[in-house]
């Protein structure tokens, strides 16, 4: 199952990044790339991580203006 769309990371991912060291929702972050784009998906990170705590304030991304050229 995704838990990330913007990354395209999926639980097995995260619980591997947990097999391997991972124990906090940032360190999860930091191994996968997961959360790191939207935020959205930082409760559920937390969730499997077992930790209440959401990693940091998402990054919001600012789209230009799109020019009609017709």
């Amino acid at each position: 199952m995704y838990v990330c769309l913007c990354m395209g990371v999926c639980d097995r991912e995260i619980r591997e990044a947990m097999n391997e060291g991972a124990c906090s929702v940032s360190e999860v972050m930091e191994c996968t790339g997961a959360g790191t784009r939207c935020g959205s998906c930082q409760p559920t990170i937390a969730k499997l991580v077992g930790a209440g705590e959401v990693a940091a304030t998402p990054r919001r991304l600012t789209m230009a203006p799109v020019s009609s050229a017709a």
